[in-house]
């Protein structure tokens, strides 16, 4: 899953109208009066004390002229500040932290005498583990393909007055969305694309990803920029990467349900599930802020691709904050926010938070696993979707029947987990199918099982608070989970 995040922009307008766009943190400004989109970006945060490391990748598409990007920052930055990254890093960050699905398949139970103890299997899973202003120029130098200029202004009209006698033509409403960052003082990075030193990938430009650091009080992102072009809502997807977990401290927060065992079919239709589920959570929390993992840089269990290293930790900022951190010291958070103009108020402020564990743990022997969210000492929270497969046949016991647990396939087939990438994207969301789609009550979203060819309840309605306890969880599954052949 992909968003645009702090300090970019959409562009001036989309080609192809859609309901849902990426979220961009500030604009594109191009020349010729062309239109300019960004198709994705995304944006890993690096924080330690009041050092703030931001990395951004952008994806655009658009005619092959000069353009230049507007990010609001605190303070002038000199050249030792910006550099250019590879993309696969990017990459590595989206599919770590990426919802996954992963199958248990039942271990062979066997029959004891009566009165034989039972027994309990520990099981274990799979995977690895100016007018009216001035403009003050503060700075200017390049970096790769980019011309990099910071810049000071004493009002919005005389920024935007610059950027169109540069030849920039910015959307209509820019002025208005730049107001309050020169209020605040706040500088202007605008990294100018110089199209001879572009690099083309099968005839579409290829930009490399930017880092920018500076130092600042607090870890904000100016995403009021993103609305100058936006066509509706966007979605935000938000990588801290830091020693604690964190979450927004002026948007309420909510956790996005985990440990939920679906259908077998599921696989086939993962992220459309998976984008399905995020629109409930939305519709049962609105205006919420959504954690989708927090768990330390160095591990995770399972994996749908490789942890981060010491190089990328270097890449994304190690090399500038005093700590120096390792990948096992950084927790990585991922946060998605959708919003629009009418429901984005302040930028994003974001704060420490206690650690949790969520979406960890193996099935019972009625192929229960525990939902709800917990505080912890570490951060292990994912968001883990599970296929359960049954041993067949079943041991016909006239004593006891001990289930040995659950572990990876017995037929020696490679363990996988499946990760649900670009789920902004999704086009085939169904969020009414979803209790077709699960053989566990969701009891946060007011969830329950039903077969494929059972009419659709009416909605429950949930009172809005805290996820439930796991133990509240657990009670609520084995109500309504009846029989194992049900469930």
């Amino acid at each position: 899953m992909r968003v645009r995040d702090l300090a970019l922009g959409v562009a001036f307008s989309v080609v192809a109208p859609v309901t849902t766009v990426y979220a961009f943190c500030g604009f594109y400004v191009g020349g010729a009066g062309r239109e300019l989109y960004s198709d994705a970006t995304m944006v890993v945060l690096m924080r330690d004390g009041r050092h703030t490391v931001l990395a951004m990748r952008n994806d655009y598409a658009g005619p092959p002229e000069d353009f230049a990007m507007v990010v609001p920052v605190p303070h002038v930055l000199g050249e030792e500040d910006v550099k250019t990254l590879p993309r696969e890093v990017f990459d590595k960050i989206e599919e770590l932290s990426a919802p996954r699905l992963v199958e248990y398949w039942e271990e062979e139970p066997f029959c004891a005498p009566p009165g034989t103890m039972m027994g309990w299997g520990t099981g274990g899973g799979f995977g690895m583990s100016g007018v009216g202003g001035m403009v003050r120029v503060e700075a200017q130098f390049a970096v790769g393909e980019y011309d990099i200029v910071i810049l000071g202004a004493d009002d919005s009209s005389a920024l935007e007055t610059w950027l169109r006698r540069e030849g920039y033509a910015i959307p209509a409403d820019a002025a208005a969305l730049l107001r309050p960052y020169i209020e605040a003082g706040t500088k202007f990075f605008v990294a100018k694309v110089d199209v001879s030193r572009l690099a083309f990938e099968n005839g579409a430009a290829r930009l490399s990803p930017l880092r920018i650091h500076y130092e600042d009080d607090e870890l904000r992102l100016p995403v009021r920029l993103g609305l100058a072009n936006s066509p509706g809502r966007q979605d935000l997807l938000v990588h801290v990467l830091a020693a604690d977990r964190y979450e927004t401290a002026n948007y309420p927060n909510v956790f996005i349900p985990t440990n939920v065992v679906v259908r077998n079919y599921v696989k086939r239709r993962f992220a459309g599930f998976y984008a399905s589920l995020f629109d409930r959570t939305l519709e049962q929390n609105p205006g919420s802020v959504v954690t989708e993992y927090a768990w330390s840089a160095g591990s995770c269990d399972p994996c749908p691709g490789p942890t981060l290293d010491a190089t990328d930790v270097l890449t994304l900022g190690g090399d500038v904050v005093p700590s120096a951190p390792s990948p096992w010291a950084l927790t990585l958070t991922r946060l998605h926010y959708r919003y629009d103009a009418g429901a984005l108020g302040d930028d994003l402020v974001f704060r420490v938070a206690q650690p949790v564990q969520g979406g960890t743990g193996t099935p019972d022997e009625r192929g229960n696993l525990v939902q709800g969210v917990r505080e912890a000492h570490t951060n292990t929270f994912q968001a883990r979707y599970a296929v359960l497969h049954r041993h067949w046949p079943p041991a016909p016991c006239a004593g006891n029947r001990i289930h040995r647990g659950w572990g990876g396939p017995s037929d020696g087939r490679a363990e996988r987990t499946l990760p649900a990438l670009d789920t902004a994207k999704v086009r085939a969301r169904r969020p009414g199918d979803l209790e077709r789609m699960i053989r566990r009550p969701i009891p946060e979203l007011g969830l329950v099982p039903r077969s494929l060819g059972e009419a659709r309840p009416a909605r429950t309605e949930i009172v809005p608070g805290a996820l439930p306890s796991a133990a509240g969880a657990a009670r609520a599954v084995g109500r309504a989970c009846t029989s194992a052949r049900r469930c």
